[in-house]
């Protein structure tokens, strides 16, 4: 894909369209295939949501965007967006990847191919220890280290590939560090690494972000290693986007008798590669040098009035539909709509926020 040329207004109606309510990643680009441009699908919007079955209009606002423009470049960040060829290229070819994605620090390392490196918040002091020589290693065979900047694990990951080159991902806003203690491994991070987020400036981090933060770092990377993971934890939802995304997953085996390493020996159990160390790493990604930079993006095609969808095709779709996840194919298997239409009828659903989205292209009613 060419690399986008955008004026300042497509900047601001693009930062418009992403903060505007239901739309995420996917409607993101189904609206910008469809219409060409965000100020474009902004003018749309409205009756997309009507259609959808939501009276509402809860778009973001032109000084709202402005604001947040202004306060990215006060902070010496800069908005990368998801056609630019500075977008991170590993990232570029997840469909769900931010289509807007601040970052603040050297935006070339986003073009370094990553290894992810994750684990407790609660570490050990040998997870810490081992963690520590693990990331040092990869940054010494050209690694970018990619982690969440959470306490623990991930600490020990960014420190020790200071020197090398290191990214974080933020659950938050650019501006809000979490956990408050790492302000200083922050600034660290912004003058020799890179930080990056999809949430607008002044966003608290809540439980619900986390997750959008852990797609971000294994979506950034070619491979993903998990070091001290309890049964239920962060650590392993990371390790699940991996597996979507066709990642590498990695796992050091603990001891059976540390809640700590639970997680971890269950994931070698399901496959994850046995990992004591760089070697076993490299052997299990040998054609990692051979990536391509820049990725193809998908295509989304939904274009004019071909893709506009009747009372009936809409009534017929929505019989389908039900709190269960379905997959999008069977949908337009069964209901005999063309796929244009299909999107469409599902596009304003979740515009008005009636319908979810589910790993493996599934989506359900809300």
């Amino acid at each position: 894909m060419p690399a986008a040329t955008l004026t300042d207004r497509d900047v601001r109606d693009r930062v418009r369209l992403i903060r505007s309510a239901n739309v995420g990643p996917i409607v993101f680009r189904q609206l910008l295939a469809r219409y060409g441009t965000a100020g474009k699908a902004l003018d749309a919007l409205p009756e997309l949501i009507r259609k959808g079955g939501y009276q509402g209009t809860a778009i973001c606002s032109a000084d709202e965007a402005e604001d947040e423009i202004a306060a990215v470049e006060e902070l010496g960040a800069r908005l990368l967006h998801f056609d630019q060829s500075a977008y991170p290229p590993l990232l570029a070819d997840v469909s769900t990847a931010p289509p807007v994605l601040t970052v603040l620090g050297k935006t070339d390392l986003l073009s370094v191919p990553g290894i992810g490196v994750v684990g407790a918040r609660n570490a050990s002091a040998a997870g810490i220890r081992f963690t520590r020589q693990l990331s040092a290693d990869l940054g010494a065979q050209g690694f970018a280290v990619v982690s969440g900047m959470a306490r623990g694990i991930d600490t020990a990951a960014h420190q020790a590939a200071l020197p090398t080159g290191t990214v974080a991902a933020m659950a938050g806003g650019m501006d809000v560090v979490y956990p408050p203690e790492n302000q200083a491994l922050y600034e660290s991070i912004a003058a020799t690494g890179a930080i990056v987020c999809e949430m607008p400036f002044g966003t608290r981090p809540q439980a619900r972000h986390f997750p959008r933060r852990n797609r971000l770092i294994s979506g950034l990377t070619l491979g993903l290693v998990v070091v001290e993971a309890a049964m239920k934890s962060g650590s392993l939802i990371t390790a699940n986007y991996a597996l979507e995304q066709g990642r590498e997953v990695f796992a050091v085996p603990g001891s059976p008798l540390d809640p700590r390493c639970r997680g971890t020996n269950n994931l070698i159990r399901q496959g994850a590669v046995l990992t004591e160390g760089v070697e076993d790493v490299l052997n299990n990604l040998p054609d990692w040098q051979r990536r391509p930079s820049q990725p193809a993006q998908p295509s989304l095609k939904l274009e004019g009035d071909a893709a506009d969808a009747d009372d009936a095709a809409r009534g017929s779709l929505m019989e389908k539909l039900g709190p269960t996840p379905v997959d999008v194919d069977e949908l337009i298997r069964q209901s005999g709509l063309t796929p244009e239409v299909v999107l469409t009828i599902l596009l304003e659903l979740e515009l008005a926020g009636r319908l979810d989205r589910h790993s493996g292209n599934k989506v359900s009613l809300a």
